[in-house]
């Protein structure tokens, strides 16, 4: 008994400490987070990740309470709330999208253009997912007004072309939604970010194959 409380205790410790010890540099702070998001969300098994990103939303919240004042942390915040809602499913993930959203609302306010535009793709991809009146907030109008600013702030990249695609998916405008992964195809690699551009590149291939399985004849025709 007395060895377990000990080792109880050392455990606690560690754990503190680790709470404890702030981000020194904000760029790789956020290069951190997003490293660790990108792991879990392409390389981790779906039934794992919803637990996987505890300590990930725990490394993000350390980092808005290092650099308070800033966007970017504000916005990696809400992206890992976002992907643990996703992982978690269900209503009981309402809390995490709503506190994701109002991260972001906090973050434009400081500085709407950060990380290229992030900002707007979370917004947007969020207003798209999540289910509307009475249930949640959900607005397929907001979602594309959202990743539209996106695009405009990031034109050729990944993610802009990649959410916007997948939004006129599902409202049928399939050939537009192409058009739009296959910018994604040939968005420029980002600096530090090879994990999670091969992922997303996962992502686009299959929404892609998807479309042109089950909507083949509507695109041929045009």
């Amino acid at each position: 008994m007395y060895r377990k409380t000990i080792a109880a205790t050392l455990l606690l410790a560690c754990l503190s400490g680790g709470a404890l010890a702030a981000p020194a540099n904000l760029d790789e702070a956020i290069a951190d987070i997003a490293h660790r998001w990108a792991k879990v969300s392409y390389q981790i098994p779906e039934a794992k990740r919803e637990a996987a990103f505890v300590g990930v939303i725990s490394e993000a919240q350390q980092v808005v309470k290092a650099f308070p004042g800033k966007a970017e942390p504000l916005i990696w915040q809400a992206i890992v709330l976002s992907s643990a809602a996703k992982a978690q499913g269900g209503l009981g993930a309402l809390g995490k999208v709503k506190q994701a959203r109002e991260l972001l609302l906090s973050a434009e306010k400081i500085n709407p253009t950060a990380l290229d535009g992030s900002i707007y793709n979370s917004l947007g991809s969020l207003y798209a997912k999540v289910p509307g009146w009475p249930v949640g907030f959900g607005d397929k109008k907001k979602a594309r007004e959202y990743l539209e600013k996106a695009l405009a702030i990031n034109p050729n990249g990944i993610d802009p072309n990649y959410f916007y695609a997948d939004l006129l998916a599902d409202q049928g405008e399939y050939a537009k939604a192409v058009e739009h992964l296959k910018r994604a195809l040939a968005a420029p690699p980002r600096p530090h970010r090879e994990d999670a551009d091969a992922g997303r590149r996962q992502d686009v291939q299959r929404l892609l194959e998807s479309i042109r399985q089950k909507h083949g004849d509507q695109l041929a025709s045009k």
